[in-house]
C-alpha cells in the first residue's frame, strides 16, 4: 500500500489520513472504500489521537458506524488515550446503532477519565441517552447542564417527544429560556409525527423563524397523515415566501399527488407539482 516508505512522515500520514476518512462518507462511499480505508489504516504503526479521530469521525459519517465504535475499541487496547473530540464521534456512531451497552461503557469511561464538564461531551451523552430512550440518566445529564444551554433543552425534548410524552416535550419548550431555530423544528416535527397537525400548524406560524426543515416537517405531515390538499396548499405559501424547497419537499409533494388520484392530478398540476416541474424548481431556485 501507499502507506510503505512514508510511515515516519507524520504530516503525510494526517494528510493520508483525512483524505481517505473523506471517502467514506457520501454517495461514492460503498462498502469496498470502507474496506481500503480500513485496511490502510492498519499499516499505520503508531496513528497518533488525531489519526484515530479523524477514522472514527468518517466511520461514523459513513454508512456503517460500526466501525467507528471497532476503531475506538482499538484504540482503547492500543493505550492510546482518546480526547474531547474522540468521545463525541464514538457516542454519535452509538446513537445510530442503538447500541445502549456499548454508549452506556463509553459514557462511564467520559467521566472515568475527567471529561464530563465538557459540554459537547455532555450534550453527546444527553443525545445518546434521550435517542437511546433512558430518560431517567438524559434528566441527569441536563440537570447538571447550563440551563442556557440550547443544545441539551432541545435534545430533551426531542426524546419525550421520541417516546410519545408530548405533554412533557412541550412543558419543556415553553419552559425554555431562549429557543433557537432548531428547537422549534424538534416541537413542530413532534407533533406532525404524533399527528396533531393543528397543534404543529399553530406552532409553525408562531415560529419567529423558519427553514426548510419547518416547511418539510409540515408538509410530510399533511401527506404523512392523509391531508394531501393541505399539503399543496402549504407549498403555495412556502413559494410565496421565498423558501426554496428542497428533494425531501417534493418526494412529499409528489406522494401527495399519487394519493389524492385522477382528480389530484389537476390539482397537482394547477399547484406546479409534476415531474417536469420538479426538475424546473431545482434547475430555477437560486436558494
Amino acid at each position: 500500500m501507499i502507506v510503505n516508505g512514508f510511515t515516519s512522515n507524520v504530516g503525510f500520514l494526517r494528510k493520508l489520513v483525512l483524505t481517505t476518512a473523506m471517502s467514506m462518507v457520501g454517495p461514492a462511499a460503498t462498502t469496498a472504500v470502507t474496506q481500503y480505508a480500513v485496511q490502510m489504516f492498519a499499516q499505520i504503526p503508531q496513528p497518533d489521537t488525531f489519526m484515530w479521530n479523524t477514522y472514527i469521525r468518517g466511520s461514523s459519517q459513513s454508512h456503517d458506524p460500526v466501525h467507528a465504535v471497532a476503531l475506538y475499541a482499538q484504540m482503547t487496547h492500543r493505550s492510546v488515550k482518546p480526547d474531547n473530540f474522540t468521545f463525541p464521534l464514538v457516542l454519535k456512531a452509538c446513537t445510530k446503532l442503538f447500541w445502549v451497552n456499548t454508549g452506556s461503557v463509553v459514557h462511564g469511561r467520559v467521566f472515568r477519565l475527567g471529561f464530563g464538564s465538557n459540554v459537547v461531551v455532555r450534550n453527546t451523552l444527553l443525545v445518546f441517552h434521550a435517542k437511546c430512550g433512558d430518560l431517567k440518566v438524559a434528566n441527569d445529564i441536563f440537570d447538571d447542564s447550563d440551563k442556557g444551554d440550547v443544545v441539551a433543552w432541545s435534545a430533551l425534548i426531542a426524546g419525550y417527544a421520541q417516546r410519545g410524552d408530548l405533554s412533557v416535550a412541550r412543558k419543556l419548550f415553553d419552559e425554555m429560556p431562549k429557543r433557537d431555530l432548531v428547537s422549534w423544528n424538534v416541537m413542530i416535527t413532534a407533533y406532525t409525527k404524533h399527528g396533531e397537525m393543528e397543534c404543529a400548524r399553530r406552532l409553525f406560524d408562531e415560529a419567529p423563524m423558519k427553514d426548510v426543515v419547518s416547511w418539510n416537517a409540515m408538509v410530510g405531515g399533511y401527506v404523512l397523515h392523509n391531508l394531501n390538499q393541505e399539503a399543496l396548499e402549504l407549498f403555495d405559501e412556502m413559494c410565496e415566501v421565498g423558501e426554496c424547497p428542497d428533494e425531501v419537499t417534493m418526494l412529499s409533494l409528489l406522494s401527495a399527488c399519487a394519493d389524492l388520484g385522477d382528480w389530484g392530478e389537476g390539482a397537482c398540476q394547477d399547484h406546479g407539482v409534476e415531474q417536469g416541474e420538479v426538475e424546473h424548481t431545482f434547475g430555477e431556485c437560486s436558494c
